[in-house]
């Protein structure tokens, strides 16, 4: 039995082996290749932004339904990008993969507020998703909310 285990991961990592030496399969998998939608693009060039299914470590992802569900936009700091107009005002709930906190910014008339969003927090049910304009890796000199 130790044998058949033996070589049955031998050949589970010799199988692997070029995918998990190759700097270009690795650029190719889902996780770090993430395309990047029309308006996701034009958020900001210091921004990668992408679809939620595909998000990856790092990133800040936001859904236009609850439970993570509906329209999903990414976002990876560092930098300040404008949220999507699917989800100006109308997110509905979050999940941060990033190591690092980072901000979600509402421009109101009366400047600017901002609310922190922990490293690896999320909220399926987020009320001040009814707020968001923005996201950035600092305050942006806006208020707490």
């Amino acid at each position: 039995m130790h044998r058949t285990l033996a070589l049955s991961a031998a050949v589970v990592l010799t199988a692997l082996a070029p995918a998990l030496a190759s700097p270009s399969a690795a650029s190719a998998s889902p996780v770090s290749a993430s395309p990047v939608s029309a308006s996701a693009a034009s958020a900001s060039p210091t921004s990668a932004s992408a679809s939620a299914e595909e998000r990856g470590p790092g990133e800040v992802c936001f859904w236009t339904e609850p439970g993570q569900h509906g329209s999903g936009w990414c976002y990876r700091p560092p930098g300040y990008a404008d949220v999507p107009a699917s989800h100006h005002d109308k997110t509905a709930s979050f999940r941060s993969d990033a190591n690092r906190s980072v901000y979600a910014i509402d421009w109101g008339r009366n400047g600017c507020h901002h609310r922190l969003i922990r490293p690896y927090d999320f909220s399926d049910n987020w009320s001040w998703g009814s707020r968001i304009d923005g996201v950035a890796d600092t305050t942006m000199g806006c208020e707490a909310a």
